[in-house]
C-alpha cells in the first residue's frame, strides 16, 4: 500500500453514489507535505518525459499542480470555469460534465498562456467518468500542444474515466485506484 492509500484509508469517508470523500486532505483542507510527496512520484513517474507546462482545473487541481509542479519546475495553467472582467484575449474552450457535482461548465483558458511549444502534463485530484481530462485534453489539442502526461491522484478505477483515457493512448499514471467501496462498511479497495 502507498502512502497515498495509506491516507485515504485513515481519512477517507465513504458516501453513497460512489462518492469518496477526501475534503481533510485533498479537495478543502489541503495537505501540503502529501502534495509534495505525490509530486515527487509522478516526477519518478514522468522521468525523461518533456513537459515545459502543467494543465488543470479548478478548484481542486490548483493546489495538487502547484506543489506538484515544483519537482519539474515548470508554471501551472489552470482551466477557468467561468469567463471574468480580468480575462481578456482569445480563449480555448471546452464544456465538461462534473461526476461529483453534477453540473456541466465551460471551462476555457487564454491563448496566451498554452501553444503549439508545449508538453503538458494534466494534473487532477480525481478521475472518475473522464470528462473533464477529454475537456482538457481538446484544449490541449486546439492550442496544437502535446498531451505529455497525466497524473491523477485518485482514480475509481470502477468507473470508465481511466480506461477511455487508457484506451486514447495516453500516458496516466494515478497514484491510487480505487477498485471498490462499501458505504455501509467503509471499506475501499485499491487495485494491487
Amino acid at each position: 500500500m502507498n502512502f497515498l492509500e495509506e491516507r485515504i484509508i485513515k481519512d477517507g469517508v465513504v458516501k453513497e453514489g460512489n462518492i469518496l470523500k477526501v475534503d481533510s486532505f485533498l479537495n478543502h483542507q489541503l495537505d501540503v507535505e502529501l502534495f509534495d510527496q505525490m509530486g515527487a512520484e509522478w516526477a519518478k513517474r514522468f522521468e525523461g518525459v518533456e513537459i515545459n507546462k502543467f494543465l488543470t482545473i479548478e478548484a481542486s487541481g490548483i493546489g495538487i499542480a502547484c506543489v506538484a509542479a515544483r519537482h519539474f519546475n515548470v508554471p501551472v495553467v489552470f482551466a477557468k470555469k467561468s469567463q471574468s472582467v480580468n480575462l481578456d484575449g482569445e480563449m480555448y474552450t471546452a464544456d465538461v460534465e462534473s461526476f461529483t457535482h453534477k453540473n456541466k461548465n465551460h471551462v476555457i483558458v487564454s491563448k496566451k498562456f498554452l501553444n503549439e511549444n508545449d508538453k503538458v502534463l494534466i494534473i487532477d485530484d480525481f478521475l472518475a467518468n473522464g470528462c473533464a481530462l477529454q475537456g482538457l485534453i481538446s484544449i490541449i489539442n486546439s492550442a496544437g500542444a502535446t498531451v505529455a502526461g497525466i497524473g491523477i491522484a485518485i482514480e475509481k478505477g470502477f468507473q470508465p474515466g481511466g480506461q477511455i483515457i487508457r484506451n486514447l493512448g495516453y500516458k496516466l499514471e494515478s497514484l491510487a485506484i480505487v477498485d471498490g467501496m462499501d458505504p455501509a462498511t467503509g471499506k475501499i479497495n485499491f487495485r494491487s
